[in-house]
């Protein structure tokens, strides 16, 4: 009984059917049932034949070699002319009922025929004769063209050679042949081989293209885990995008629905393999037979190496099974074949070791453990490599695996509204629905389904699949627009596969009047993407104004409904539904009434005056809250639909004079005039360079350096409160003077001049401030009267009105303020956070240039503001400006009430208008008493 159990090898026979257990639970989990059937009965078929082989004496290992060389080379002869070709190569014979290919014969037959020859010992004859009639199978594999099966065959005989202890003298000349011949192999193989190779090579290959396999092999053993993914639903799918899983890529397929653990199973057998045979090679009573057990451990060890690297993306994808794992009848036959042989060889050697004819040391094959050691470790390493995979990519390639098997429709949110400070609509959606179906999943063959939903939308049955028709292979095909009522029938009818969604079309009930504060919405471009990178292609964006700032609100969050695809495009089933987020409501400080009014009125300002722009802002003075922020002249932000009437567009936006797409309250900067001169005050009040009681001289003019710089009128001496409240040019030059640029710029970049004011609308101008440093690092030059043109806000000097708007309020507050025009947002009316005011350093020195804006609302150039409930205060401005129409005078002006504790502030702009008094002051005043007339609240901050 002990005698029996030494002859056996359950190890070895043991290890070959986990292989195939292996192999099954592969083609299982990837729904090859009948594949794995057929893997059985070969299985089967060969397990016989194992056992009859293993009862083979050694005797008659060379008979059985030549008998399986000689057939090896018939059939291989066979291939050109009667077998089946597949891929642009020819390497199966078919005969009905089961194919053979002829190079798994091949591979055993180099392994006996070599032993068979060497065993003897080496001569250059035995050599010699070794590599002709190896040459013969090597050859006819390689024309079929299976060149990788032929390198197999080729490094078998070698592996026989070395075994065999052929001096390594004779071996470098074949070794340097085969290195010098490799450039030569590349003018023998077919596209498809320069491809895998290629592949291998370059890191950009395409992964939808030549690149396929390899990213499948890399997703599957990445995602895979300990345990992977074949009890998960929908594996089955899963494994379609894995080419060749049942044999090239049958080791990645394991790990991908079985696991790491099951693939570590793998390399375990195979290394059991290996070392069982290197045992029966030291076992065996014959050279021999030796050199055959030594052989088959290396053809297996060898196969499994190069399989399991090729799924690793370690080696070009060369088509390389594992014996007895990958699904192939001639190689799971064959496998067991082989590993008979050796339970033969170890059978003999166990149960008559006396019977021995040559010295262990001489039978003993060379370097059989080191070659035994060297596949182990390299199978190690492979293993290695895998969980590295997994563990630094394996959440990314998981990813990956959901994703490419899903194809998803977007299902459109629908955009907030815009609210002004009322809740009256400034910004909607048009009351209309896309209707839409998932082609290849909805029947359109079903007459009555078909005729319902033609019916539903207005359309006749032949017109319906008419549309179907024109989708082609698109997973979504757009039937229509339809009305709310319409939407809601359809929706109702609950009919398989039909989309409705809102169009996403934009309505702006005020046109011109808001457009360039709203802004547009259109299509998301590289940028958008760029800007919000999870953005679906497709997908509506704020392109301009509040709808860009503040998109992300807005916008909401798209739905979406997938599908299950085949790597055909087959759609197989649906996936996952995530139902669209409605956008958050958007509520501004904006007075809507207000916002018309003082559109109306500076329409009517410009048009009366001459002049071609007009910008005019209403702001709350104590917080920022922007209640008017009105431009003309305007556009009509309708126009950009989506669609885009690009026609409308071009006729609004063509002509000269300033774009109308602009919001020029912010974005359209304009040399400030006299409305500058409290900012040269409040210098004055900082650096107190001149007390306010001092009185100047004054004149129609100021000579200065040989040149003369004229009053708008000819004026009396003056003080501080003087100069402010009739707008003396004469005494600000002096001041400038005394003050010095830098200080004035001190003063003016504390009070925002110069810089964005922060509000939030996208592309706001910072004008420009100018001093003798910024102006000559532009290659201007500071002359000495620049100076006195900065005190009256000339020359250097650009702003915009919401600028002026905020050193207005700064030095009646003595607190800078940022503009905003968002309030809150969603259905609980959110506060959007509010910059605190900024506390100006010199806010308690400011009483005198308060007291000359006071003075001029009272009775001097701004007195027009005198007839108002409450106290007011003011400073007017007339500038030059060569670009502005007609005399080349912007008209400006800017008050605050009440004047005793400021809330609310108006700055008024008319490009071209002439005088600020006549021009704007009306402007100013008719905004200041619609917002005196309503009743006033304390401002939430």
């Amino acid at each position: 009984m002990q005698a029996h159990q030494r002859e056996s090898d359950p190890w070895l026979v043991g290890a070959a059917i986990t292989l195939v257990v292996l192999g099954l639970l592969n083609l299982i989990s990837t729904g090859k049932s009948t594949d794995a059937v057929r893997h059985a009965l070969f299985a089967a078929v060969g397990l016989g034949a194992m056992y009859a082989i293993s009862r083979l004496r050694p005797s008659n290992l060379r008979r059985f070699g030549w008998t399986l060389f000689a057939a090896s080379v018939v059939l291989l002869a066979a291939v050109p002319l009667i077998g089946v070709a597949t891929k642009g190569a020819q390497r199966w014979l078919d005969f009905g009922l089961f194919t053979v290919q002829p190079s798994e014969l091949a591979k055993l037959a180099l392994v006996l025929v070599p032993a068979a020859i060497l065993a003897g010992g080496y001569t250059l004859g035995r050599f010699a004769a070794t590599l002709l009639i190896s040459s013969v199978p090597i050859g006819l594999v390689a024309l079929q063209p299976d060149l990788s099966t032929a390198v197999v065959l080729a490094s078998t005989v070698i592996l026989m050679l070395i075994l065999a202890r052929v001096p390594l003298l004779p071996l470098l000349p074949l070794f340097a042949l085969g290195i010098a011949s490799l450039p030569l192999a590349v003018l023998f193989l077919r596209p498809y081989q320069l491809e895998r190779i290629h592949v291998f090579l370059s890191s950009n290959a395409d992964p939808q293209g030549s690149g396929w396999a390899a990213l499948q092999a890399d997703i599957a053993i990445g995602s895979g885990g300990w345990f992977g993914l074949g009890r998960e639903p929908f594996y089955d799918l899963r494994a379609e995008y894995l080419p060749e899983s049942e044999h090239d890529l049958a080791f990645a397929s394991l790990v991908y629905g079985w696991g790491l653990f099951a693939g570590l199973a793998v390399v375990i057998a195979t290394m059991v393999i290996v070392w069982r045979a290197a045992l029966a090679a030291r076992t065996a009573r014959t050279r021999e037979a030796a050199l055959v057990a030594a052989g088959i451990g290396g053809l297996f060890g060898v196969q499994a190496v190069v399989s399991i690297a090729q799924s690793l993306s370690l080696l070009p994808h060369t088509g390389m099974p594992i014996p007895l794992f990958s699904y192939g009848g001639t190689a799971a036959i064959l496998g067991f074949v082989a590993i008979g042989l050796v339970l033969a060889i170890r059978r003999d050697g166990v149960t008559r070791p006396l019977w021995a004819t040559e010295s262990r040391r001489r039978r003993l094959p060379r370097g059989v453990s080191a070659g035994a050691v060297t596949v182990t470790a390299m199978l190690l390493v492979l293993s290695v490599f895998a969980w590295q995979l997994q563990s630094g990519r394996g959440v990314e390639f998981r990813a990956m695996s959901d994703r490419q098997m899903e194809r998803c429709i977007r299902l459109p949110a629908e955009r907030g509204l815009i609210l002004d400070r009322n809740g009256e609509p400034l910004a909607y959606n048009v009351p209309e629905y896309a209707v839409a179906v998932v082609a290849r999943m909805f029947d359109r063959d079903d007459g009555p389904v078909r005729a319902q939903l033609a019916a539903l939308l207005g359309v006749t049955p032949e017109q319906l699949a008419a549309t179907l028709e024109t989708g082609g292979e698109e997973l979504e095909v757009a039937l229509g627009r339809v009305t709310p009522e319409q939407a809601r029938r359809i929706v109702d009818a609950q009919i398989p596969w039909v989309l409705v969604y809102p169009t996403g079309r934009r309505h702006y009930p005020d046109g011109a009047s808001t457009a360039s504060i709203l802004g547009h919405v259109g299509l998301a471009d590289p940028q958008d993407m760029e800007r919000w990178p999870h953005l679906a292609l497709g997908s509506r964006v704020g392109k301009a104004g509040l709808e860009k700032q503040y998109d992300a609100l807005l916008r909401g969050t798209d739905g979406k409904q997938c599908m299950y695809v085949a790597p055909s495009g087959r759609l197989v089933a649906t996936g996952e539904r995530v139902d669209p987020v409605r956008g958050h409501d958007l509520r501004l400080h904006l007075d809507k009434g207000m916002q018309q009014l003082a559109t109306d009125a500076l329409t009517d300002a410009v048009r009366t005056s001459g002049g071609d722009m007009g910008a005019a802002i209403v702001m709350d003075a104590r917080t920022g809250a922007v209640l008017t922020l009105a431009s003309v002249p305007g556009f009509d932000n309708n126009l950009y639909g989506p669609p885009v009437d690009t026609v409308a567009l071009a006729a609004q936006t063509e002509g000269p004079g300033p774009g109308r797409m602009l919001n020029h309250a912010a974005q359209s900067a304009a040399p400030p005039g006299s409305v500058f001169k409290i900012v040269v005050a409040a210098a004055n009040a900082k650096y107190n360079v001149l007390s306010p009681d001092a009185v100047l001289a004054g004149g129609a003019a100021y000579t200065y350096g040989g040149h003369t710089f004229a009053n708008w009128q000819p004026m009396g001496p003056n003080s501080l409160i003087g100069a402010l409240q009739w707008s003396d040019n004469v005494y600000f030059y002096q001041l400038a003077d005394l003050l010095g640029p830098e200080r004035i710029a001190a003063t003016a970049t504390e009070l925002g001049v110069g810089e964005e004011s922060g509000i939030d609308l996208p592309g706001e101008s910072v004008g420009f401030l100018g001093t003798p440093e910024n102006v000559a690092s532009i290659g201007g030059t500071w002359y000495p009267g620049s100076t006195l043109l900065m005190g009256i806000g000339q020359g250097t000097v650009s702003a915009t009105p919401v600028q002026l708007a905020r050193w207005t309020s700064g030095i009646a507050t003595g607190s800078t303020v940022t503009p905003q025009l968002a309030a809150a947002y969603g259905p609980d009316a959110l506060p959007i956070p509010t910059a605190e005011p900024r506390r100006l350093s010199f806010a308690d020195q400011l009483g005198p240039v308060r007291a000359g804006m006071r003075a001029s609302a009272a009775a001097g150039t701004a007195g027009q503001l005198a007839t108002l409930p409450v106290a007011a205060g003011a400073k007017t401005g007339t500038a030059e400006d060569p670009s502005a129409p007609g005399k080349g005078l912007n008209a400006w002006f800017s008050a605050v009430v009440p004047f005793d504790a400021p809330e609310i502030v108006v700055s008024v702009l008319v490009r071209g208008g002439g005088f600020g008094s006549a021009t704007s002051g009306p402007v100013a005043k008719k905004l200041l008493e619609r917002y005196l007339a309503q009743p006033r609240a304390v401002p939430d901050r």
